[in-house]
């Protein structure tokens, strides 16, 4: 690698970003285990982070060792209390990877505000690409199906990750979100492009149909209003009802897929689908799970293993997809859509509390360097918030659990290492070092 190369090993997260949306082979290596482009791409993060760290040009702030210490204990004594120490491993290294590598990667390699920059850029530049082509795929019906019509937007995903699109686009959206709000008054002349780049991403989280990312995204993005100024967020939600509501009324009303499903969104307690019905069932199985065994869990990756031991009948046998490229699909359910219970179900309360102390760390950090006016501050605090809202009703899994890792890494980045610019200092190689100065 060249020397300019490595003055911006950001540049690595970056591509990172990028293969997140390469279309998967499909092939899958074990129960529930895809190796995707990303996933191959965050090896080459982590060893280029190793290798960063072994010839001197960067060091792990502390607190993020901090950090991410707890989670790495839980991790390791839930595999080896497994009562399937075998099955387990696969699920301890993917832990591992997303939740501890590549955030720590990212992290590492992103050493001042212009490396931040260059991998929120990655993510905004996939989100339109995703963005683009799902509203493409809803406006001429190569989408997945739904109610007999193939017309949800779900991008290179397909419908075997049917909610992929729309987390790409939230990201994206946050992130783009955070910048004008930041950038409007200092350069009005960016605000049409991004009300433009918002119109699309927008366009393309309401054809993704996706509930849980709405309600998810809405959260993080009213935090983020209100955290940036209060009157702001007063005028822009007052604009945003006004939009929600023509929008429903030039959609067709009640006949439109958008407003039907944003109206079973109202009755998901009251009268829930088969899709909130059996993930109800899942929960219950995840609690009866922890219930046998509170402090270590059943052992990672084993709640697809033990969970007809814990559903009822009334759950399905799985969930049906459909679309023009991979055609009709059955997919088991192997989690039970709530991160929070997965942890607690297959890693007990020790597990659960390595996690909680890890997001516990990453929010902390985000108030105490907190900076509102600040675009990085503001993406990573409206992702963080997407995701703790977000883990609610669903789990990682699929290609975009390593843009979910590299975002954590970004929040990390905030939150411990970008404190304040530190003096540049040049080695004899002519590198720039200690560009950051790490948390205490």
């Amino acid at each position: 690698m060249t020397a300019a190369w490595w003055r911006r090993p950001s540049w690595i997260a970056a591509a990172t970003v990028a293969c997140v949306g390469v279309p998967s082979a499909g092939r899958t290596f074990g129960p529930g285990v895809q190796v995707t482009a990303g996933d191959v791409a965050s090896v080459a993060l982590v060893a280029t982070a190793a290798v960063l760290v072994l010839l001197g040009r960067t060091r792990l702030p502390r607190a993020a060792l901090v950090a991410f210490g707890p989670l790495v204990a839980g991790l390791g004594i839930s595999t080896v209390c497994s009562s399937d120490i075998a099955a387990s491993v696969p699920g301890f290294l993917r832990d591992l990877q997303i939740f501890v590598l590549v955030p720590l990667a990212v992290v590492l390699v992103c050493r001042d505000r212009a490396d931040l920059g260059i991998v929120c850029g990655a993510v905004l530049g996939l989100g339109l690409a995703e963005a683009a082509y799902g509203i493409w795929q809803a406006a001429t019906g190569n989408g997945a199906s739904i109610d007999g019509a193939n017309v949800r937007a779900v991008g290179t995903f397909g419908a075997v990750d049917v909610m992929a699109m729309s987390v790409v686009a939230a990201f994206a959206f946050l992130v783009l979100a955070a910048f004008t709000l930041a950038g409007a008054r200092r350069a009005p002349w960016i605000l049409p492009a991004a009300l433009a780049g918002l119109a699309v991403l927008g366009a393309a989280l309401v054809l993704a149909l996706s509930r849980g990312t709405w309600l998810a995204l809405g959260a993080a993005a009213v935090l983020m209003l209100v955290l940036f100024d209060r009157r702001v967020a007063a005028r822009t939600l007052a604009c945003g009802a006004a939009l929600v509501l023509l929008g429903g009324v030039f959609a067709g009303g009640y006949t439109s897929a958008v407003t039907a499903r944003a109206r079973s969104m109202v009755g998901s307690v009251a009268d829930p689908d088969r899709s909130v019905n059996d993930r109800y069932h899942l929960w219950a199985a995840a609690q009866g799970m922890w219930r046998d065994d509170p402090l270590t869990g059943v052992g990672v990756k084993n709640f697809a293993e033990y969970r007809d031991t814990y559903a009822g009948i009334e759950l399905s046998s799985g969930s049906e997809t459909h679309d023009p490229v991979n055609g009709y699909l059955r997919q088991p359910l192997l989690s039970p859509h709530n991160q929070y219970l997965l942890v607690l179900a297959e890693q007990g309360v020790v597990g659960l509390a390595g996690f909680a102390a890890m997001l516990a760390a990453i929010v902390r950090g985000l108030w105490r360097r907190r900076r509102p006016r600040d675009p990085l501050w503001l993406a990573a605090t409206g992702c963080t918030a997407f995701l703790l809202v977000n883990f609610l009703y669903s789990d990682l899994g699929g290609p975009t659990t390593v843009l979910t890792a590299t975002l954590l890494g970004v929040a990390a980045t905030r939150a411990f290492a970008l404190r304040r610019p530190a003096p540049a200092r040049v080695d004899r190689h002519g590198f720039r070092v200690h560009e950051l100065q790490a948390a205490p």
